[in-house]
């Protein structure tokens, strides 16, 4: 590639300056996270973990995730508004997970009983590398696409500033005044109250459900800072408060507190372990409201894993997107090999073909929050043990992308400055907005790119393992 930080890596007296002034800038920019000892409290805070130098990405494909997002953002939309092709892709997953079967119920009931939301925001975030495994000509391949809670859009949005700082100290002016701004954080908010208007009360709320442990709050709050500066009053809540406090009325407008909700955005509910038996109550009573859910269930479905790889048969597409060939064939390109583990002659198969080769693969079930895949040798125990058992269908086979690692240094409190081998992901943030059929909003609204050392194969920044990063396009 054209620019690479080689004659940068070599000193390292620089670098360990620069890193001292990175650090300053992140703490500057509010590049920031709770810590773990007090994950409710902040006045003990520290930097988010962030690489020295961005990462250098081809322009091609970054701009191909751009182009191809509002496309995503249709699709999403149109499995969402399909109550068959949830039933039929999603049969076999609900029989073995009982996560998804929940979810599922909920889905089915509210449908039964009548939609009582008429507006709809979709936030999500679809994921890349890039695969260099065929010719070494490296190919954007999406990961998957996150319809729920998808993070990091504000902490991403401030360090842009970060990464320019450390280039101008480095001596490299012309490569920092390159850095693409960005600022998902504002697309998100923009999403939000455009949601919040067409439900047409203005002295209704923004209710952001919440986690029980909030170490990520500053990359909400600036979310948050966005609609406050639009006059829209924001609450937090979290399952138990809805349980506790929640009501409908005879319109299913939601109440809590005494105070109506026009828009609850979910950072919470993605998880099984997120759920008890009042967590999964309160889901079912927001879900039967009038409230637009950031998502509402259908579109938490549509993010599963199992739907990503049905989207990946033949005609799939077609019947989804009718007349848009176009942006079929942007979506088909980011595609990676997606296999079916359904019981049967084809899932036998490919369960046969991971056992043998284990590195071509990567085991994927319905779940998001990352580290939950499985890869090599777990892959293949996995595998051997429910070969025989529907549970199988429970998980997604797609071959692994192999992208080219390339050197960096990863900033972590309390670690020392070294040297990393690096593979990074492109994050591409959607936002739209439905209100009946009529599609009002439809935009990429930003990105985030995150890069971890490559003896990790799974696992993002709240996971721990990634870290936040800014994109040097070439």
């Amino acid at each position: 590639m054209a620019v690479s930080w080689d004659a940068v890596l070599r000193d390292e007296e620089a670098l360990r300056e620069a890193a001292v002034v990175a650090v300053d800038a992140a703490l500057l920019e509010g590049v920031l996270m709770r810590t773990e000892g007090c994950p409710n409290a902040s006045d003990v805070v520290n930097y988010a973990p962030f690489t020295l130098l961005p990462s250098v990405v081809p322009s091609a494909l970054f701009e191909q995730a751009y182009a191809v997002q509002q496309d995503f953002n249709l699709l999403v939309d149109a499995i969402s508004q399909s109550k068959e092709f949830l039933e039929q892709t999603l049969a076999s997953t609900i029989k073995v997970d009982d996560f998804t079967a929940q979810l599922f119920r909920i889905h089915m009931q509210v449908l039964e009983e009548g939609l009582a939301q008429s507006v709809f925001l979709g936030i999500n975030r679809s994921d890349y590398m890039f695969d260099c495994g065929v010719d070494s000509t490296p190919a954007l391949k999406q990961i998957e696409i996150n319809t729920i809670a998808a993070s990091f859009g504000g902490l991403t949005s401030r360090t842009v500033a970060v990464h320019g700082r450390v280039l101008k100290v480095l001596g490299k002016f012309q490569e920092a005044s390159r850095l693409l701004p960005n600022n998902p954080s504002k697309g998100l908010a923009l999403g939000i109250a455009k949601a919040w208007e067409l439900y047409g009360s203005p002295s209704a709320v923004v209710m952001f459900l919440v986690e029980e442990i909030q170490r990520n709050i500053f990359d909400q709050r600036c979310v948050e800072n966005e609609l406050w500066n639009r006059n829209i009053r924001v609450i937090r809540k979290r399952f138990r408060d809805v349980f506790e406090k929640g009501s409908l009325d005879d319109a299913k407008r939601l109440y809590i507190d005494g105070q109506e909700v026009a828009v609850v955005y979910y950072r919470e509910g993605y998880m099984p372990t997120n759920y008890d038996q009042q967590n999964w109550e309160a889901r079912l009573l927001l879900e039967r409201s009038r409230a637009v859910k950031c998502p509402d269930i259908a579109t938490q479905l549509a993010g599963t894993k199992k739907v990503q790889q049905e989207l990946s048969q033949p005609g799939t597409l077609e019947r989804l997107l009718p007349g848009r060939a176009e942006a079929i064939a942007r979506i088909r390109a980011t595609f990676a090999g997606l296999y079916s583990l359904d019981v049967g002659e084809e899932g036998d198969r490919m369960v046969a073909a991971a056992i043998a080769d284990p590195d071509r693969f990567v085991l994927k079930p319905q779940r998001e929050g990352g580290g939950n895949n499985l890869y090599g040798e777990e892959l293949r125990q996995v595998l051997e043990k429910i070969r025989d058992s529907p549970e199988r269908t429970a998980y997604i086979l797609m071959d692994k992308i192999k992208p080219r690692p390339a050197i960096n240094y990863l900033l972590r409190a309390h670690s020392p400055l070294q040297a990393s081998e690096c593979i990074s992901e492109l994050g591409i943030f959607g936002v739209y907005v439905r209100q009946g059929k009529e599609m009002v909003m439809n935009k990429a609204a930003g990105h985030l790119l995150r890069t971890k050392a490559i003896e990790h194969t799974d696992g993002g920044v709240a996971a721990g393992v990634a870290v936040l990063d800014t994109p040097y396009l070439v």
